[in-house]
């Protein structure tokens, strides 16, 4: 790092804290103003605060971590999340920006009702503010330890720091974003996100092109990767050449297992806390102007996600392969190629992309975080009479806690890949039940109060002990169990305790009018058409799944050198893009259900 670089990362922190500090009086006026941005917030970039939020320095020490030691089709482990995003768009989206919450947690006491839903908001505020949300936290912070270990940041300005001073330093960039994340609110997170999003995809397209030139071109590359590895590097699914289906069989040669990739493919999507949209995303989708902009942003977002991102990431780890195969520490690939390859200014550049691609992550998990703190525990439960300067102030606080608790989780996390999947077991088992409510009056709290504590016991208790670490060493496998034992007892406690008032069930049903079978008996009661029609929605979820993945795929097809892999995933995006395309055309209209017009 030479004095250029430094001057160019100094230089991208003044501007932030400015651009935070600026917007300062748009959060400072009432809670929604602070956590939800007043409900204005465009299209454009709360699907861009979207894709910053899940892009932190982590990510491409992660994809380094995966592509090393499970190839190319290791990436299912978060390819798979692009079904629940697709259902996202056409399902969700809407209905989030229709029920007018501040947080997921909010909307607890407006499908259910009594004790049991107070408990509910109130274990699910803290559960996702405190442990699941301080352990994101903390492994983006060690994330940034790794890279300012990797890069030799502190010896390049002539200091030889322990561990805890490594680890300080990331705290001391986490304090530094909590500044303009307590006095801007939503509007200075989504804001910086916008700029910090496109800084940082310029860093990483950047190390990936002049990492690839610098080995001889892809043509070079590839058969490099492929002698550095046992397993199949380059297979985008665990299939080889074989006896199977079209002359494919399934195998582990790929770098996981078809268990794995199946539990990915079929299950991991649905049953994961996020399948009806996801904290962070829900605030966003909330926090959108109206309906129609809300879905164009989870549009937004799948695109800047999926298309725009992978193969970067994915050129960069194949580089850190053929470069250093026997690195100890694969994540550590990444930083390493910036180090050895980019020069002065270049260097620079990209290091800020990294503390962009941090400090992004890491204020929207403050601000989401203090959201539950305040909103669902301060407001809900200590002071409802409070008033909205007091909340606001509330609001900064709590900002400040969770920082702290994620500081503290980062001095206990060792492994980025590790602690991902900690996050994905400890999260697994109540998505069902978080899709179902939307369309199933029968739900209760009692059964999503069961599926969320037991899915995170069994999660939790599955990765950290040993003995069952070991039995479950197969992820699919952990994933398969947690989801089955999760469904087991939620669905015995929904029949075991009473249904939802019908006031309550009515109410909800005014007020979101979502679509299915599951609520004929309000709709018939209400006189309320549904504004969904499932059937419709399903297809288009469908159509732009195809044009999706066959996008990514036909990307990553000509960029590897598989033409026939190329071809086809283009066909398919053709197929689907064309078909959603005539899907659009049609106006979506409710099903007309029997004695609603009564």
């Amino acid at each position: 790092m030479q004095s250029i670089d430094w001057l160019i990362i100094l230089l991208y922190l003044v501007v932030t804290m400015g651009v935070g500090l600026y917007l300062s009086r748009k959060a400072s006026k009432s809670l929604e103003d602070f956590f939800v941005s007043g409900r204005s917030l465009p299209w454009w970039l709360a699907g861009t605060s979207m894709a910053a939020t899940t892009f932190s320095i982590d990510t491409p020490l992660y994809i380094c971590g995966i592509v090393a030691t499970r190839g190319i089709a290791g990436n299912w482990e978060w390819w798979s999340f692009g079904i629940s995003h697709i259902v996202l768009i056409y399902i969700f989206s809407r209905l989030w920006r229709r029920s007018e919450i501040v947080t997921d947690a909010q909307l607890i006491e407006i499908r259910y009702g009594g004790k049991m839903a107070a408990i509910l908001r109130a274990t699910k505020a803290f559960l996702f503010a405190v442990p699941i949300n301080c352990i994101g936290i903390g492994y983006a912070m060690l994330a940034m330890v790794k890279a300012v270990d990797a890069l030799e940041l502190w010896q390049s300005l002539g200091f030889d720091p322990g561990e805890n001073l490594k680890l300080w330093s990331v705290v001391g960039v986490s304090l530094f974003v909590l500044i303009y994340c307590s006095f801007a609110g939503l509007w200075g997170v989504v804001t910086t996100d916008f700029f910090q999003f496109f800084l940082a995809i310029f860093g990483a397209i950047a190390v990936s092109i002049i990492a690839v030139n610098d080995v001889g071109g892809i043509r070079e590359l590839l058969p490099q990767v492929q002698q550095a590895r046992e397993f199949d590097v380059l297979s985008f699914v665990p299939l080889t050449r074989g006896d199977g289906f079209l002359g494919l069989t399934w195998s582990d040669a790929a770098g996981i297992t078809a268990t794995t990739f199946s539990a990915y493919l079929l299950v991991q999507w649905w049953s994961f806390r996020r399948s009806d949209g996801g904290g962070e995303f829900i605030q966003r989708l909330a926090a959108a102007r109206d309906e129609a902009e809300a879905e164009k942003s989870a549009w937004c977002f799948n695109i800047l996600n999926y298309i725009i991102r992978t193969w970067p990431w994915i050129l960069t780890a194949l580089v850190a392969i053929a470069v250093y195969p026997n690195l100890e520490d694969p994540e550590l690939g990444y930083p390493k190629l910036m180090l050895d390859f980019l020069p002065p200014a270049m260097l620079g550049l990209v290091v800020a992309s990294l503390l962009a691609a941090f400090m992004s992550t890491v204020s929207t998990s403050i601000n989401w975080g203090a959201s539950y703190l305040t909103n669902d525990l301060y407001l809900r439960f200590l002071r409802p009479q409070a008033s909205q300067r007091e909340l606001v102030f509330v609001g900064q606080i709590a900002s400040v806690i969770v920082t702290v608790f994620g500081a503290v989780a980062a001095f206990f996390a060792t492994d980025v890949a590790t602690v991902f999947r900690l996050v994905i077991a400890i999260g697994t088992g109540p998505g069902l039940v978080l899709i179902l409510r939307w369309f199933w009056w029968r739900v209760n709290a009692a059964a999503e109060l069961a599926a969320m504590v037991t899915g995170f016991v069994i999660g939790l208790t599955t990765s950290v002990f040993p003995g069952f670490n070991e039995i479950f060493s197969d992820f699919g496998i952990r994933l398969l169990v947690i989801s089955s034992v999760t469904a087991i007892v939620w669905i015995a406690v929904m029949f075991l305790t009473p249904p939802e008032s019908d006031e309550t069930l009515d109410e909800f049903y005014r007020r979101v009018r979502p679509g299915g079978i599951g609520w004929r008996l309000q709709q018939k009661r209400t006189g309320v058409e549904p504004s969904q029609n499932l059937a419709q929605e399903f297809l288009r979820i469908v159509a732009a799944t195809l044009l999706l993945f066959g996008s990514m795929f036909a990307i990553g097809g000509f960029l590897l050198l598989q033409s026939l892999t190329g071809w086809i995933a283009l066909v398919v995006a053709v197929t689907g893009g064309f078909w959603l395309r005539q899907l659009n055309k049609r106006k979506i209209l409710p099903i007309p259900r029997p004695g609603l017009e009564e």
